[in-house]
């Protein structure tokens, strides 16, 4: 009898967090990235608990009655949550502690605290907290019977007990509480102090305020100080998606974050009880709010670290550059799209570059031959250069159209700014609608050729962002396919509202086909499973959620076919049970680029199909958003899918299984040689130029 057939979601992506741990404290890693990997995790646990855990608890208020009609207990969850938190906090701590610091002070790195600051620093410190500081921050006197103090969202406060300065001392001192904030978001949360000879000094904004808490409240004296930090509810919560102005209530909603209800009271684990009561009270602070923590938060900083130290000549404590390579079809080209109307062209990001994209939109911003251009937009960057080369094909008198998605979340803010940059272009611009995400990354230009209406479609797994393409690992496709152009035109038919369903001929487009077509792939190498011939599926997603696919794959399993599986993050499938899932291997790689394509690889009795795609197999991918598979027909890009494949399935460096107990251990093979499959790939793309 199996015990578990699903691993449940919010424990899977802890799980996959943990990967992001081993990162950390894996000694091959170069030492500065070894901090980004302490920073992104870090950042990954704060959106964790802003989203995901802020929904659970938010399930805590419902009765009991409807609690029970749930498919878990919220509050037996929440407690296995913060117990796989707690442990990987302390794991955290320990690898900062016993390895970072080590580390750092064995290359003349010395990251210095209140405590260890060295005389000749004390002037300097001085001047920058009087120069620099004190301008902003102000401290406040807690009062937890008249005034209720309200928290920042993510900002990093002192919490201070203080005793009045009084010549008399008494026998029981009565106290008074105060919180500092620390401008972090004003000021650098690192100052590099001045060297000594060869050695490297650095402090934490928080440990210059230490040393001057007592300048701060020249009435008090500072009997004790700890480091807090409170995380708010990120969800928009929209009452009613269907009715109404749905931009405005998301404009509303977005207001709303930064006073959302606490989700997460991080406090020094030392504090003493009785001053974590006044601040619990003071706060109005409910007792699952309360999460201990270290000295320092917000981790994420650590990104800026090492630009601090950027004139030191120690290149072995970051990545070694691997530069983007060109694409053989497309470097030097005076058009893109004579390149693209012989043959379709891939190209692997960050391996290669972006800026093939940028020229390829830049060249029809100027094309006399273009008519228009349509495009989802979901995560762009800051000074996007797509939405610059549309907004000058606007401003040529071309007919541009951009869906804009307002729901990306902690995006949507950025979106709303480029959909003004766009409107203001007189680009037509069309946005969020209710009951679904538009998370397709898909770009189609028209253009005329010879007195005729001819397609060119850029589809793709991974977003139009310049920026996140150097460290995101996705797949383009270029093609003047004109079945795929027409299917990509009824999308944005739909989109325009002009349509109430899309019939695509090519492209598999959720949530009306893609579903389904996946599921009759499925049962077809199960069929051939039965008739004794070769049967393999082969997935690489982000994550692995939607429970009627699983179970497709577990019936595929028992069916005999091979199902291989590279996972990113969250993976509720079980793998390796006898009976229900033992011919399925699921494999998750983290390493120096995220791996964020999606890749489909269905035998097909040796006709072997092959697909891209921007869509996840999870529930809300699958039925609530509108996501787009297109097949890949090509045989070149055909062998270079199937080749980064099968490297990614022998890596033995970076990958880890995932296994009946979520152990997240690295995977051994047989083979002496080290395989690395991110570098791999690279010096594979670089042989074929």
């Amino acid at each position: 009898m199996v015990k578990q057939k699903y691993f449940n979601r919010e424990l899977s992506w802890l799980s996959f967090n943990h990967r992001v741990l081993q990162e950390a404290k894996d000694k091959s890693v170069p030492l500065f990235e070894r901090l980004k990997f302490l920073a992104i995790y870090s950042s990954n646990l704060d959106e964790f608990f802003r989203v995901r855990v802020a929904s659970l608890r938010s399930l805590l208020a419902l009765k009991d009655t409807t609690q029970k009609k749930l498919e878990f207990n919220p509050r037996l969850l929440l407690k296995k949550i913060l117990d796989a938190v707690h442990l990987q906090q302390e794991e955290f701590g320990k690898i900062f502690r016993e390895e970072i610091i080590p580390e750092l002070e064995s290359e003349n790195i010395y990251l210095v605290d209140d405590k260890s600051v060295l005389h000749i620093h004390k002037e300097f410190i001085s001047n920058y907290f009087h120069d620099q500081v004190v301008p902003f921050i102000q401290p406040i006197i807690l009062d937890k019977n008249k005034i209720a103090t309200f928290l920042h969202n993510r900002s990093i406060y002192f919490a201070l007990r203080l005793l009045p300065k009084q010549k008399k001392k008494s026998i029981s001192p009565r106290y008074k509480y105060a919180i500092v904030e620390i401008p972090a978001d004003r000021l650098c949360r690192f100052v590099k102090l001045p060297s000594d000879k060869d050695k490297n000094y650095i402090i934490f904004l928080d440990d210059i305020i230490r040393l001057h808490l007592n300048d701060l409240l020249p009435g008090y004296k500072v009997e004790s100080c700890y480091s807090i930090k409170l995380t708010r509810d990120a969800e928009l919560y929209i009452d009613d998606e269907f009715t109404g102005d749905l931009l405005l209530k998301i404009q509303k909603g977005l207001a709303k974050r930064k006073t959302a209800a606490p989700s997460r009271f991080l406090y020094e684990a030392k504090m003493p009880d009785d001053f974590l009561k006044y601040l619990r009270t003071s706060l109005q602070l409910d007792r699952n709010d309360l999460i201990p923590g270290g000295r320092y938060h917000n981790f994420n900083d650590f990104f800026t670290f090492p630009m601090l130290l950027i004139n030191i000549n120690k290149p072995h404590l970051e990545n070694e550059s691997m530069p983007p390579l060109p694409s053989k079809d497309l470097e030097g080209v005076v058009s893109v799209f004579d390149v693209i109307s012989e043959k379709d062209v891939m190209l692997s990001f960050p391996y290669q570059s972006f800026a093939y994209i940028v020229k390829f939109l830049e060249e029809a911003a100027d094309d006399v031959n273009v008519n228009s251009i349509k495009i989802t937009l979901y995560r762009v960057a800051d000074e996007s250069l797509i939405v610059r080369s549309l907004v000058k094909a606007a401003e040529n008198g071309k007919k541009v159209t951009a869906f804009v998605e307002i729901k990306a979340r902690f995006d949507e803010e950025s979106n709303f700014s480029s959909a003004n940059a766009l409107k203001k272009a007189g680009v037509k611009v069309f946005f969020s609608f209710p009951g679904l995400k538009v998370h397709s990354k898909l770009c189609l230009i028209e253009r005329t050729e010879n007195n005729k209406s001819r397609y060119y479609t850029y589809l793709a797994t991974g977003n139009f962002n310049e920026k996140t393409t150097r460290i995101y690992c996705d797949h383009a496709l270029l093609t003047a396919n004109q079945q795929f152009g027409k299917d990509a035109a009824r999308i944005f038919n739909f989109l325009e509202r002009k349509k109430d369903k899309v019939k695509a001929k090519e492209l598999l487009v959720a949530p009306f086909k893609m579903r389904k077509s996946f599921t009759k792939l499925i049962d077809n190498e199960i069929q051939n499973a039965k008739e004794g011939k070769p049967a393999e599926v082969i997935i690489k997603v982000n994550s692995l959620e939607d429970r009627k696919t699983i179970n497709k794959l577990y019936v595929a399993s028992n069916s005999g076919v091979k199902v291989k599986i590279i996972v990113r993050g969250i993976c509720c499938l079980v793998p390796g049970i006898k009976g229900l899932s033992e011919n399925i291997e699921v494999i998750s790689i983290v390493d120096r680029f995220l791996e964020h394509a999606r890749i489909f690889i269905f035998h097909n009795g040796g006709n072997k199909k092959y697909f891209l795609s921007s869509a996840d197999w999870m529930k809300r991918n699958l039925s609530r958003r509108i996501e787009v598979a297109f097949p890949v027909y090509d045989k070149e890009i055909q062998i270079q899918l199937q080749k980064f494949i099968d490297i990614q399935s022998s890596d033995n460096m970076k990958a880890r299984v995932i296994d009946k107990d979520q152990k997240n251990e690295y995977l051994k093979e047989e083979s002496e040689k080290k395989t690395r499959s991110q570098f791999e790939i690279y010096r594979y793309i670089k042989k074929l130029n």
